[in-house]
């Protein structure tokens, strides 16, 4: 018995001992691992693969840092070198373009040379070189019968003597009534614009028989005419019973100077009239569909423009393009399939007073003014006066107008 208590005491004593210990060595885990932290560990030697890795590393996380910044430089690079090239191809097209109308002019020229137009002496190519380069060439479609409307023309929209001159140097601007023949050449007629002619030095004559269903044959004429005779950005065809303003028409056609093929008017698509002894009957109707149909969009005829390429096409395949009974149905079609910018402008077609007057003194005169209900002025000699006065953006507003 007196042994089994010194046994208890030390199994007590052990037990206490192992407990303390346990828990000094958890505080000391404490205390190293908090010293361990605190205290900045010295960095081991680098081992040469260890410091190419660290190298490696270093080089290749470098980008990254920068990727943003690269990427959206790159992105301005490319879009900048997109730009130039853009730009680049616009100037070749432009530049092709060009040549083209100046080769298809050449054989144009040439052609009307060899059907004796009067308009055309020069071999083709010493006629393409001499051509004036000018602004836009603006054809006034007149007849034998319509002195007293060239009259009203000349007295209000259209400048006369030295100042017609002036308008071709210093604007680029041509501007003449286009005419010609009559059935019996040399007759009274012809003699008669040739007096008038003679005075005013205002006319395009061509090689054709004066005739109202030869409207579409006189256009391509006078397209071809004047593309030979004239290099210009532009060629207008205008009816002799509607008013102009020079300035508004020039700042139109300004705005679409660097397209290449443009086909500028008042577009309409009017319906197919196939009834036989009405205005505007139209005996290819069967053509265009079931009875009732329309026709394709194309400009009125009582005002239109072309830009040089579209004029040069018409005059290289004259002999090929289709004329119908209308002369602004017949230009329409003549472009169908063509790659051709069609814009419908307002402006060419104002109503006469009020509508254009209204606008003129808004401070935004129209361009060209006219009657839809006679496809034109109506009484255009009585009343071309009044509408000028009215509707007009003032004689000395195309001097003062930059194209």
């Amino acid at each position: 018995m007196g042994l089994s208590r010194p046994h208890k005491a030390t199994n007590g004593f052990s037990t206490r001992w192992v407990f303390l210990f346990c828990i000094a060595s958890f505080f000391f885990g404490i205390f190293v691992v908090d010293r361990f932290w605190a205290v900045p560990v010295p960095d081991p030697v680098e081992t040469n693969e260890e410091a190419s890795l660290e190298k490696v590393q270093s080089k290749t996380s470098q980008p990254i840092v920068n990727c943003e910044k690269k990427e959206a430089s790159l992105q301005d690079d490319i879009l900048s070198r997109v730009s130039e090239t853009h730009d680049v191809i616009m100037t070749l097209d432009k530049t092709i373009s060009s040549l083209e109308v100046q080769l298809a002019a050449a054989r144009a020229s040439r052609a009307n040379n060899d059907e004796g137009s009067p308009m055309v002496t020069e071999p083709g190519i010493k006629n393409l070189k001499e051509r004036p380069k000018v602004f836009f060439v603006m054809g006034i479609i007149t007849a034998f019968s319509s002195r007293k409307r060239r009259d009203s023309i000349r007295e209000t929209w259209m400048p006369q003597g030295e100042n017609l001159r002036k308008l071709e140097v210093e604007k680029g601007i041509i501007m003449r009534f286009v005419i010609g023949h009559s059935a019996t050449p040399g007759g009274v007629l012809d003699r008669a614009v040739d007096a008038e002619d003679a005075q005013h030095k205002d006319f395009l004559r061509l090689n054709h028989i004066e005739g109202y269903h030869e409207l579409s044959s006189k256009t391509q004429i006078y397209f071809s005419t004047a593309v030979a005779k004239w290099d210009a950005d532009f060629f207008i065809k205008v009816d002799d019973d509607v008013h102009i303003n020079l300035g508004m028409v020039g700042s139109t056609l300004a705005r679409h100077r660097s397209k290449p093929r443009v086909y500028l008017g008042c577009m309409k698509s009017g319906p197919v009239l196939a009834q036989k002894g009405v205005k505007y009957h139209e005996p290819e109707y069967w053509k265009f569909g079931e009875e009732g149909n329309k026709y394709f969009r194309h400009a009125t005829g009582q005002i239109y423009a072309i830009s040089k390429d579209l004029a040069t096409y018409i005059s290289v395949n004259k002999p090929i393009l289709h004329r119908y009974a209308n002369e602004d149905v017949s230009l329409g079609s003549w472009f169908i399939g063509l790659d051709v910018e069609h814009i419908d402008d307002r402006n060419l077609c104002c109503g006469t007073p009020l509508d254009c007057e209204w606008k003129a003194q808004a401070g935004n005169p129209c361009a060209a003014s006219f009657d839809w209900s006679c496809s034109g002025i109506c009484k255009s000699v009585e009343r071309m006066e009044e509408v000028h006065q009215r509707c007009g953006e003032g004689d000395e507003a195309i001097w003062h107008t930059s194209f």
